[in-house]
């Protein structure tokens, strides 16, 4: 699609490559970043009397993929500290588009994450024997997405919840996805997210040992210890490299992408992405299977037209986009990338233009041996918790989606344990879409220019505001502590 503007890259790449010049791409831009530090551990001052009047117990099942279900999780110990209720375990629903069985334990560590949210919430394993007989359903006490708001805020579950809590004993929720608003919240409830997120919830010790395994490999066995290593990958933390004979191999920095260009995402965006007619139809027929209610909708709306929605900064980035970006920063041609997430749509054909840029590319399946990675297979959400280790713990992570969930989450973490030393790319997708509507005039310098700006723009120091995601920013009084 950019032919002129992918050939001025490539020659920028091969004069850098020359260039000895020392590179700020790896730091953070803004100083203040280093100011804010982990705050939702600390301990608060126990309520002795705070479970003496317990009424009663929370049962969650939530959908979705690793992070969604990472979110509910944790807006439900905010909503059992609401009401003043037993959290059961969460348990995970099977969905035909992840189809992983996995369930909690296979995930995270349920001892681990019962005694850190000892004292703020009880948490057990499952109903008193008394409960467990209950059809919930019958009794009133399933309570559906279709029966609570999304982002519902304290009062919808005081009004509307916590009755039947209290006259059943018991409520089920069934998917709870976003049901639970960021604001306005108690800033305990906030804190309390936040501490669930960021220290409760860490991985069993298979996905810590293959996620450290994978991160030797990236780094070709060149590591610096940091806070991020320590809190992803517990026991089994990255050896010290000046203790390790391979750490001579290779280059030690990488950065995570997580390029969003899977079949589904592509196609509900109803963008074009050069392929001509048999794109068109080819995407089509997949919205027509799996998207129903999209085509509906369609009928009965004035459709944009995908140039109109490109302008709009309403259409995936492209391998090739993310390429050129990436270019126009000044990384060089040898840098190291980890491509996290699933299929592209397009193969192999479509990451063409990505590696003739930049050919050190890899992703699990080509880091990870098959007897490795066979204890994964057919659990999606497990190889989704490699790909998080990746690139929370990459020197760089850039994003070309800020919209997934797994980006939000990762940069959220990023922040909170990155002590001013991990930085974050986005794109803003409607300045982007402005500069590359140019790709017939624009000049490399100028490219270069405006590209390096909006990054710059979207790395800026800001503190979480009204009703933004505390798991993606979770620079608030709730969660960081900044130094005076």
């Amino acid at each position: 699609m950019y032919d002129r503007l992918h050939n001025l890259a490539s020659s920028a790449l091969a004069e850098k490559e020359f260039k000895q010049r020392s590179s700020r791409l790896w730091e953070e831009p803004y100083r203040q970043a280093s100011a804010w530090k982990p705050c939702a551990g600390r301990k608060v001052p126990t309520n002795l009397g705070k479970f003496d009047k317990n009424n009663g117990y929370i049962l969650i099942s939530a959908n979705g993929g690793l992070n969604q279900q990472r979110v509910a999780i944790c807006n439900a110990v905010a909503v059992a500290s609401l009401l003043n209720a037993t959290l059961v375990l969460p348990q995970f629903l099977y969905s035909n588009v992840w189809n992983d069985p996995s369930q909690f334990g296979d995930i995270y560590q349920e001892e681990y994450f019962m005694n850190i949210l000892k004292g703020e919430i009880n948490v057990v394993n499952e109903l008193p024997p008394h409960l467990r007989s209950l059809d919930i359903e019958a009794i009133g006490s399933l309570i559906t997405d279709a029966d609570l708001v999304k982002e519902a805020k304290p009062i919808d579950y005081i009004r509307h919840i916590l009755p039947l809590l209290v006259r059943n004993g018991v409520v089920h929720f069934l998917g709870f996805g976003n049901r639970l608003g960021f604001d306005p919240l108690p800033s305990n409830l906030q804190r309390l997210r936040c501490k669930c997120n960021f220290h409760a919830l860490k991985f069993v010790p298979k996905i810590q040992q293959v996620g450290s395994l994978l991160v030797r490999r990236i780094r070709n066995y060149g590591a610096a210890r940091s806070m991020l290593d320590k809190q992803l990958l517990g026991n089994f933390m990255l050896d010290n490299p000046s203790n390790n004979h391979d750490a001579a191999k290779g280059p030690s920095k990488y950065l995570a992408l997580h390029l969003r260009f899977e079949v589904d995402m592509v196609a509900y965006s109803m963008c074009e992405f050069g392929g001509g007619e048999n794109e068109r139809k080819e995407l089509q027929a997949y919205r027509e299977i799996h998207f129903p209610l999209l085509i509906e909708r369609l009928k009965n709306s004035s459709p944009i037209s995908p140039a109109e929605l490109r302008k709009l900064g309403r259409c995936p980035l492209t391998p090739e986009e993310a390429a050129l970006v990436l270019a126009g920063l000044g990384f060089k041609r040898g840098t190291y990338f980890y491509l996290a997430g699933f299929q592209i749509y397009g193969g192999k054909s479509r990451m063409d233009s990505f590696t003739s840029l930049y050919p050190n590319l890899v992703t699990k399946e080509t880091l990870l041996t098959p007897d490795e990675l066979a204890p994964f297979r057919n659990f999606s959400s497990q190889l989704a918790a490699l790909d998080f280790i990746a690139c929370a713990t990459a020197d760089v992570f850039a994003m070309t989606d800020s919209g997934s969930q797994l980006s939000s989450l990762v940069s959220g973490f990023r922040t909170y344990y990155g002590g001013g030393h991990a930085p974050t790319m986005r794109p803003n997708k409607k300045r982007l879409a402005a500069i590359l509507s140019e790709n017939s005039t624009i000049e490399w310098h100028s490219f270069e220019d405006r590209v390096k700006k909006m990054i710059e723009e979207g790395q800026r120091v800001r503190v979480r505001g009204f009703g933004r995601s505390i798991y993606r920013l979770p620079r608030c009084p709730e969660c960081m502590c900044k130094a005076q």
